[in-house]
């Protein structure tokens, strides 16, 4: 299968698949705590069987193109990830996401990830709208969305609920034009 460098440092992207459901679980495992702290994928993601039912809904998300799923491999260990929660193809619109082990912070990875996902899905599917839903206290995140050049457009007040607390979810995004105008 396809990897795609993401720089000089030997980190990849490829897709993330059913088949690699345990090496999923172990960077879950590793940065539980932290990749838990703002969303719901470590509550989701728990034991052998629910990393397989989780990559294989991304699977049907991508034979069906509503939604897709990459891994971030450094020194080929599974680091993080970057998706396509939702993708509308015919309404042009994409919420992309991702989630990192503490270990492979500060490197720019997700930064990169997401650039060429975001790259693929104006350039090749034709999205004309691409969203980063962020909870407002998770700065690393929202950091990556201005890095990306998407605006602020507003904030969804106590819209998520996650482990008993309501929290506010920014909403950041970079339309078509706008992204290739600061590719140029």
């Amino acid at each position: 299968m396809f990897a795609t460098p993401l720089g000089d440092d030997g980190a990849l992207l490829r897709p993330l698949e059913p088949w690699r459901s345990e090496e999923f679980l172990a960077n879950i495992e590793r940065g539980r705590e932290s990749i838990g702290r703002f969303i719901g994928l470590a509550d989701a993601v728990t034991d052998s069987a629910s990393a397989q039912a989780f990559l294989r809904s991304y699977a049907e998300k991508a034979a069906t193109d509503t939604g897709r799923i990459y891994g971030i491999w450094l020194d080929d260990v599974l680091v993080g990830g970057v998706l396509f929660r939702t993708m509308d193809v015919p309404q042009g619109t994409a919420e992309a996401g991702c989630w990192l082990e503490p270990a492979a912070t500060g490197k720019g990875l997700v930064t990169r990830a997401a650039r060429t996902i975001i790259d693929w899905a104006i350039e090749e599917r034709g999205i004309h709208r691409i969203e980063w839903r962020v909870s407002s206290g998770n700065a690393a995140s929202i950091a990556v969305a201005e890095r990306l050049g998407m605006r602020r457009e507003g904030v969804l007040r106590e819209i998520y609920l996650h482990h008993g607390r309501r929290n506010d979810v920014e909403i950041w995004s970079v339309l078509a034009p706008e992204w290739r105008a600061a590719r140029a």
